[in-house]
């Protein structure tokens, strides 16, 4: 196959699982805008918001480990994948149904199971295709797909909610996408069976030492990225924002998200990690903007927020595929996960606990672990270009 065929065939394969992810998102980020106000609604804190959100990520993340390892060994990318959508459908409508918020945190951490068995092989069949596009471009392409279902999502919410003005039946509507992001799956996978298959002739290669200050980055950066659950908690809290509002504060933290997502990786293709320490401390500034800044602050701590989450969208993954080998990256996605899980979980119940206690504090200690890790990743720009793979 020559080159421009080949890049086509990547890119069309890379819509493909866009198009999938756009439902998945949909579904999952529908639901995460209004999880804080519905958690609040049911009888729980702050510091249980913070707990469930955290808990939630690190299983996403921490369980990653095992499922990536296990995506290596038996080379079932697609059958994985498969499983770990079809688990969005149940759990995700599910939560309607929900009576208190202890069975709704239940379902929370069912639905971040099933996103840890789908993600390193997902991401593995991703960077096949980015490969031969540029890692950084194809992640961000396929982010940009990943949050317009994003911001589709809570604009399902804002709906549903301000319908009805409850929170608990607008799940139910989360159904529809699930079940379409699971038939899109199906679709690709028929028309691509070959994705993912690592070439014949590579051998394998260990995981460069590289790897793990990258992963120690990373873990700097979960531990002060405040979650958005907890955000919208505040501004329900301090009347910042209608309760139907918040969907729709979310939705255009997606669309923000996805836009500079595609920015991102264009411009980490040519200047490498400097560009993602730049989204950080964008990203820092949500913090005391978010908490400190009144009606006005909170709007643009959304778009801080987003903007540092589309850098990370289109960068992080990139520059695990720059320097890990095909037959060894799921078991790098998962471990590289796996720690920023557990990082985001402790962080998380931190920022938690810091609410109820001094609000001040909060916001000192995520710029504090975000500034620590913008530096960490500029000091890593030459270390990982040195141990880049040859094309």
């Amino acid at each position: 196959m020559d080159a421009p065929t080949q890049r086509a065939a990547a890119i069309r394969f890379i819509v493909c699982l866009g198009i999938v992810s756009f439902f998945a998102d949909m579904t999952y980020e529908g639901a995460h805008s209004i999880i804080g106000p519905f958690l609040q609604g049911l009888g729980s804190n702050a510091a249980q918001v913070g707990l469930i959100a955290g808990l939630g990520e690190m299983l996403a993340a921490s369980l990653r480990f095992f499922s990536g390892r296990l995506a290596d060994k038996t080379g079932a990318y697609w059958a994985i994948t498969i499983l770990g959508y079809a688990l969005n459908l149940i759990v995700v409508p599910a939560m309607a149904f929900a009576g208190n918020w202890e069975i709704a945190a239940l379902l929370v951490v069912a639905e971040r199971t099933g996103k840890a068995l789908r993600g390193p092989a997902r991401d593995v069949l991703l960077s096949d295709a980015t490969n031969v596009v540029g890692h950084g471009w194809g992640f961000g392409l396929h982010a940009a797909f990943d949050q317009a279902g994003a911001m589709v999502g809570p604009l399902l919410m804002w709906r549903a909610v301000a319908k009805s003005n409850t929170f608990g039946p607008a799940f139910l509507w989360l159904a529809i996408p699930a079940g379409l992001a699971l038939m899109a799956l199906l679709a690709a996978r028929a028309a691509f069976p070959a994705q993912g298959r690592p070439p014949a002739q590579e051998a394998s290669q260990p995981i460069p030492g590289v790897f793990w200050y990258y992963v120690a980055a990373a873990a700097l950066l979960a531990c002060g990225f405040v979650d958005f659950p907890l955000l919208a908690f505040h501004i329900r809290k301090m009347a910042l924002a209608e309760p139907s509002t918040i969907p729709l504060l979310y939705a255009g933290a997606m669309g923000v998200n996805g836009a500079t997502a595609v920015i991102f990786g264009r411009l980490f293709d040519r200047f490498g990690l400097p560009v993602l320490s730049f989204g950080i401390l964008v990203s820092l500034l949500a913090l005391p903007l978010g908490f400190l800044g009144g009606r006005s602050g909170a709007i643009a701590a959304v778009g801080c927020w987003a903007t540092g989450l589309g850098a990370q969208d289109a960068s992080l993954r990139s520059g695990i595929a720059q320097v890990v080998s095909m037959n060894k990256r799921g078991s790098a996605f998962g471990a590289f996960n796996g720690v920023y899980g557990v990082a985001w979980f402790l962080g998380s119940v931190v920022i938690g606990l810091l609410y109820d206690h001094s609000i001040p504090a909060l916001v000192v200690f995520g710029v504090a672990a975000q500034l620590a890790a913008a530096a960490m990743f500029f000091w890593l720009r030459t270390p990982l270009a040195a141990a880049r793979l040859k094309p």
